[in-house]
């Protein structure tokens, strides 16, 4: 089974935000894979694998769109036992999803995976739009925000379970299709492939992404990573959507004290408005 994961860098969410004519300054930001997107390499990693045995049952790749520094992530993906990355050259500023999915659209036709697994959204934009965006244009079924996700026996569907408000919905999708995860998506059983035996499971307490091992960190040096130019993947597709500017909401003013419920009541109607 081949499954291609497409990946983000984004600046570290502990990053202090500071605004620079307009933008926000990150000259001093520390870049990491977004989270979401983690979630979706460990998942594509549990879908081929024997989890108790660590034997490899497919292929996942990882593919980002950035510059050169982006190659770090990948180095981080294939760490965690991704088998091969392809980079496509392209700067943030000629990004936005339609351009995005346009690439993905492109490099799924070259390297025809049979299931295409990302994060939710990233979470620098929190757009949640390439997913769905891509599944249209690939005229693939898709299913979205998922929690759970079980792999048939026979590796011709998914069935995928979704939390929604009443409770939790399950969709089955033939493949090939495209799958956005949630965070849920990492607890030790939300994943089974009919490989790892269904007693298998990940991590303690609440799961999470693996961490890359000293071994793996040395292998993912001698890992292939592809380049491309985003004009020989997306053609001319553009970005339709570009950032104007960014102000900063305004701070809060401070508390007030008051004597008595009374008083706290009659400020809330009229000067508050909240009631």
């Amino acid at each position: 089974m081949k499954i291609l994961v497409p990946i983000k860098r984004v600046p570290d969410p502990e990053l202090k935000v500071k605004l620079k004519d307009g933008a926000i300054d990150l000259s001093g930001a520390s870049w990491v894979v977004n989270t979401f997107d983690e979630y979706a390499v460990e998942t594509a990693l549990r879908l081929r694998e024997n989890g108790a045995t660590n034997e490899s049952h497919g292929e996942v790749v990882v593919v980002t769109i950035g510059p050169e520094d982006a190659a770090q992530q990948l180095r981080s993906a294939l760490a965690m036992g991704a088998d091969r990355a392809i980079r496509v050259d392209g700067e943030d500023k000629a990004l936005d999803a339609r351009v995005v999915a346009a690439a993905l659209a492109k490099i799924i036709e070259d390297e025809k995976p049979d299931l295409v697994v990302m994060g939710k959204q990233a979470v620098d934009g929190d757009a949640n739009q390439v997913g769905q965006m891509l599944a249209g244009k690939l005229g693939w079924p898709q299913a979205t925000f998922a929690a759970t996700v079980e792999l048939a026996a026979d590796k011709g569907s998914l069935t995928v379970g979704r939390e929604v408000d009443s409770g939790v919905e399950y969709k089955v999708v033939n493949l090939p299709a495209v799958l956005t995860v949630d965070l849920r998506i990492v607890a030790p059983t939300s994943v089974k492939n009919n490989i790892t035996p269904a007693s298998h499971s990940y991590g303690t307490g609440e799961g999470g992404p693996r961490y890359a091992s000293l071994k793996g960190i040395m292998a993912a040096k001698k890992k292939p990573m592809d380049q491309k130019k985003l004009s020989d993947v997306a053609g001319d597709v553009s970005a339709v959507t570009k950032e104007l500017g960014i102000i900063l909401p305004p701070p809060r003013a401070a508390g007030q004290k008051v004597a008595d419920i009374p008083t706290l009541v009659q400020k809330l109607v009229e000067e508050a408005k909240a009631l």
